[in-house]
């Protein structure tokens, strides 16, 4: 049988935690924080009123896709089928939660895992390289739970941000990368274009970067460049409360929209819906949108993402951030889908509603 964990399954889960792996096991504290806190699904195989295995699912809130965050068997069962089960249970509860993928990490020298994963249809897209405690890769993998979907996917090489403030910088090189392979993806890069484009303040912290900067930056390295915002004021001003901080904003975007007039940058004071996005991008841009992280971590703070495909109902897009404490790994930032009506509304921020999307093309003049 296989049921939802409990508190009263805490040491049977740990004894085959301890038995399962030797590296990157998880604690009695962090199977308790799954079980009552976390947005996951804890479930356990029970056969005569003893656990032998389990599987945790993670969720993240406004995206359609749940990950397989570990799944292990008592050693005394392998080979009973009990993953297989397990598998099929995840899979269940991921259509449950409204999900239409699934993804996982294996590692690379688990043969018997993988060979599971392909049984059941998963495919591989990614590897890490030096990701487990002890340096060994982890594979990635993934299971459509819904194929009659089949998205039109760009290929864009996912960078993670390095830093809170760099989701610009980042969405910018997975965008000019994916045009211009030559262009490599590196940190100095990534804080070059911070320097180019950052607002200097917003919100508490340091100064994120706006469509202007950013559209700047990608004009100077031979991109054409469009640019949609749905208002003409100084965007994000809203975020600070000093006079002063406003007033440099003010003068930052003045200065970037002076330096524009130089290039061929298309700019439209409209706003995009999102059939109008998909437009834009089967005529071959590729698209970095403004959203509230609100809808996904309750925080008002604006953030960029690129949006890498769609279909009938779903946005992609990689998300150049991930949580630090591993519970939204790169695995869950890559190809993200979410449903257009939830994209609509979260592609927009501050109590004005602001809207902003750049759409990066290569140069008909670039070698």
């Amino acid at each position: 049988m296989i049921r939802t964990a409990t508190l009263a399954d805490l040491d049977r889960l740990v004894a085959i935690e301890e038995q399962a792996f030797t590296t990157d096991r998880f604690s009695r504290r962090t199977f308790r924080y799954l079980i009552t806190k976390a947005n996951a699904s804890l479930q356990v195989y029970e056969l005569e009123g003893e656990v032998h295995g389990y599987v945790i699912l993670l969720f993240n809130t406004g995206i359609s896709l749940s990950r397989i965050y570990s799944i292990a068997v008592d050693s005394a069962r392998i080979g009973q089928g009990i993953g297989l089960q397990l598998m099929q249970a995840a899979e269940q509860i991921t259509l449950q939660h409204n999900c239409i993928a699934l993804r996982l990490e294996v590692r690379a020298d688990n043969a018997k895992a993988i060979t599971l994963y392909k049984k059941l249809g998963y495919k591989q897209f990614a590897i890490s390289h030096d990701y487990y405690e002890d340096h060994v890769a982890a594979l990635r993998f993934e299971k459509s739970l819904t194929p009659h979907f089949k998205p039109d996917i760009a290929r864009v090489p996912y960078y993670q941000q390095t830093l809170d403030f760099t989701c610009g910088p980042a969405a910018l090189m997975m965008a000019m990368h994916a045009l211009d392979p030559s262009l490599e993806q590196t940190r100095e890069l990534e804080l070059r274009l911070w320097r180019e484009s950052t607002t200097i303040f917003m919100t508490s912290g340091h100064g994120g970067c706006g469509p202007y900067g950013m559209a700047l930056a990608a004009a100077r390295r031979g991109f054409e460049v469009e640019l949609y915002i749905s208002v003409a004021g100084t965007l994000f001003i809203d975020s600070v409360r000093s006079e002063e901080k406003k007033e440099v904003m003010r003068l930052v975007q003045d200065d970037m929209l002076n330096e524009l007039t130089h290039y061929p940058v298309k700019i439209q004071y409209t706003p995009l819906s999102v059939d109008a996005l998909q437009s834009k991008f089967d005529e071959g841009g590729i698209l970095i949108v403004l959203i509230s992280l609100y809808r996904i971590y309750k925080a008002k703070i604006p953030h960029w993402v690129v949006v890498t495909g769609f279909d009938e109902n779903y946005v992609y897009a990689h998300d150049p951030y991930t949580e630090p404490d591993g519970e939204r790994s790169a695995v869950d930032c890559v190809n993200m889908p979410i449903p257009k009506k939830d994209f609509a509304r979260m592609s927009r921020y501050g109590r004005s509603g602001q809207k902003a999307v750049l759409i990066i093309k290569p140069s008909k003049t670039r070698n």
